[in-house]
């Protein structure tokens, strides 16, 4: 929602009014598969409810002479939690029984072949529709960090060389083809230290620096043309802010959410809002030597410019266990930290005292390097290729056999529905099939006829109908590819088609891209301990608890059931999808309560009143 300035309109709400500031409203994407459950509100019982996203805004403001106040900044509810709200949202209209929705939607497949569509259904979020804005962050190594545009500033907010850049944009488009697909706007930082690791939140962005340790850097002007220096260390001097911690050598960064959730703020009892988990005010870093260091971030989050000096809360390596620790992934409580002796298990869910709570140090790994986690399942890439483990106890991740892809030098990795997107060097992209995480299989390598032969990170988000992938390309800088789109991709409205990658636009960075931000999650509102990470709308609703949610996939002992799709015959009878009856006909008589009424003599105005039976005035 962009603000601009010095636009005289008409006030919407009828108060007869004028305006000299015009804010315009932009659906940045619509998709029609997306199917969460959740919570309705203490009105209705807290009853089961269908959850839809509902005023997610991401503000804007221009001033009369278009310099950017701020740019695309993620809003925050008063007690705290993200404001890319979500609310029960009943569909106006339904279909008969199984017209719509069937078991393997809502339950475990016997196939194992819906683990996206179950990790959506609870409202963990898929990373396929995540936010980047108009500006890609890019450590370089040695040589700091880049803010590159890839998109219109105008909405729509084209990606630059995109489909929709064509159809919105033919000017700018030939243009770009015409400079060789190369994106023009980028914002350099030499920053103290190797970038090595890095993720953009709110107003500043956050960084693993090696030997330099971890830092903070403000972006919050990145787009700002009365700015010359675009993305700072701090916009006083030491003594008024100090974000830098020392470390012995950083290596990455862990956010529980790109979502902005501040755990120190008020919450009124009326409200009925569920308290914020305390790791949401923290940043976990991993570090070759220290191992795992907790930082308090919370005042990065208060609005409060006067106490931004960060500290460390804990430094956490029990017996070397976490010694030579590579990259960190948060899912929930939980962090999976590849180490030198292979995938790590921290319980960070009190982050002043981390807890080790189980790992795997097996020959299935070997020189283990990044890990990614959907539901109950973990990726992780090593010196072979990528290999998955059963997370589903989330302290003992569970190697499972076959369940492997070789790749020749396997990086950064991420997953998007029944895909993952791995970086492998000179090779390119490579896309598995992981619909059934147990059997992934490589789908295609993509490197745009040897363009991409440098891979080193990947991020998924979408714009408008398409999917796409920001490619960190090493010497070659950022890479810019459009997956999923109308232009190339039959259905590609459907929960998850076939990714068709094309190279649409290039960035040389100064240094050698080794990693990039990931997105906003706009389809995540609950995080893998339950704890809720998004405003509702209606008070008392929101996502399932972690008990609730056991009842869509466990029985009372705790073992998993699985579910087969059926079909409904004749007489209705129940029907397997190869046609076998599972229950016998039962004869179908129409309730009394269906039965036609009476015509009634207000034909097309209100039906007449009819008194209760035996009501007594």
């Amino acid at each position: 929602m962009p603000m601009e300035a010095n636009m005289k309109m008409a006030a919407n709400k009828f108060e007869g009014t004028t305006t000299r500031n015009f804010s315009s409203y932009n659906p940045q994407v619509v998709r029609d598969d997306v199917f969460m459950l959740g919570k309705d509100s203490t009105a209705k019982d807290k009853r089961l409810a269908v959850l839809r996203s509902s005023s997610a805004m991401v503000v804007g403001s221009q001033g009369v002479n278009r310099e950017q106040f701020y740019s695309q900044q993620q809003t925050v509810s008063a007690e705290g939690y993200s404001g890319q709200a979500f609310n029960p949202h009943f569909a106006h209209t339904t279909s008969g029984a199984g017209t719509t929705k069937n078991c393997t939607d809502c339950h475990v497949s016997k196939d194992n072949d819906n683990n996206a569509i179950m990790t959506q259904l609870l409202g963990f979020g898929t990373g396929t529709v995540n936010f980047f804005g108009r500006y890609s962050y890019v450590g370089t190594n040695d040589h700091g960090l880049s803010g590159v545009a890839w998109t219109e500033r105008a909405e729509p907010q084209a990606a630059i060389g995109s489909h929709l850049h064509r159809l919105a944009y033919p000017d700018n488009f030939k243009e770009h083809l015409a400079n060789q697909s190369v994106l023009k706007t980028g914002y350099h930082h030499e920053a103290k230290g190797s970038v090595l690791d890095l993720q953009a939140r709110g107003e500043y962005l956050y960084a693993a620096l090696g030997k330099n340790g971890f830092g903070v850097f403000d972006i919050a002007n990145i787009d700002n043309k009365n700015f010359s220096e675009r993305i700072i260390a701090s916009p006083v001097s030491p003594l008024g802010q100090d974000t830098f911690i020392k470390t012995a050598h950083a290596t990455s960064v862990a956010l529980p959410s790109t979502l902005i959730n501040d755990p120190n703020r008020n919450q009124l009892p009326q409200n009925e809002e569920r308290p914020i988990a305390s790791y949401h005010g923290y940043a976990f870093v991993t570090d070759l030597e220290e191992g795992l260091i907790v930082v308090d971030v919370a005042t990065l989050l208060d609005g409060n410019p006067a106490n931004n000096f960060l500290k460390r809360a804990a430094t956490f390596n029990p017996d070397g266990a976490l010694n030579g620790a590579r990259h960190a992934w948060m899912a929930g409580q939980w962090l999976y930290i590849t180490t030198a002796r292979g995938l790590a298990v921290v319980d960070a869910s009190n982050p002043k005292s981390p807890v080790f709570a189980g790992g795997y140090a097996g020959s299935f790994l070997r020189d283990a390097r990044q890990s990614t986690v959907q539901w109950h399942y973990c990726f992780v890439t090593d010196a072979e290729g990528v290999k998955v483990f059963d997370v589903s106890n989330p302290a003992k991740p569970t190697p499972i056999s076959g369940a492997n892809v070789s790749l020749g030098n396997a990086g950064g990795l991420y997953v998007a529905r029944t895909y993952l997107y791995v970086a492998n060097g000179s090779a390119g992209l490579a896309i598995l099939d992981v619909k059934n995480p147990e059997r992934p299989h490589l789908l295609s390598q993509f490197n745009a006829g040897g363009q991409l032969n440098d891979v080193r990170d990947v991020q998924i988000g979408s714009v408008s109908a398409s999917m796409y992938a920001l490619v960190a390309d090493g010497h070659n800088g950022l890479r810019v590819l459009q997956l999923i789109s109308p232009e190339n991709v039959p259905g590609h409205m459907g929960f998850s088609p076939k990714p068709e990658p094309k190279l649409i636009a290039s960035y040389p960075t100064h240094g050698t891209a080794v990693s990039i931000s990931r997105g906003l999650d706009r389809d995540r509102v609950v995080d893998e301990s339950g704890n809720q990470t998004v405003v509702f709308g209606r008070r008392g609703s929101g996502p399932l608890s972690l008990e609730e949610m056991a009842d869509f996939f466990r029985k009372p002992d705790g073992a998993v059931y699985k579910v087969a799709d059926v079909k409904h015959g004749e007489n209705g009878a129940l029907l397997d999808t190869s046609g076998k009856t599972l229950t016998p006909p039962i004869e179908f008589k129409t309730p009394e309560s269906a039965q036609p009424e009476e015509p009634s003599p207000y034909r097309g105005r209100l039906r007449q009143r009819r008194e209760p039976e035996g009501l007594q005035r």
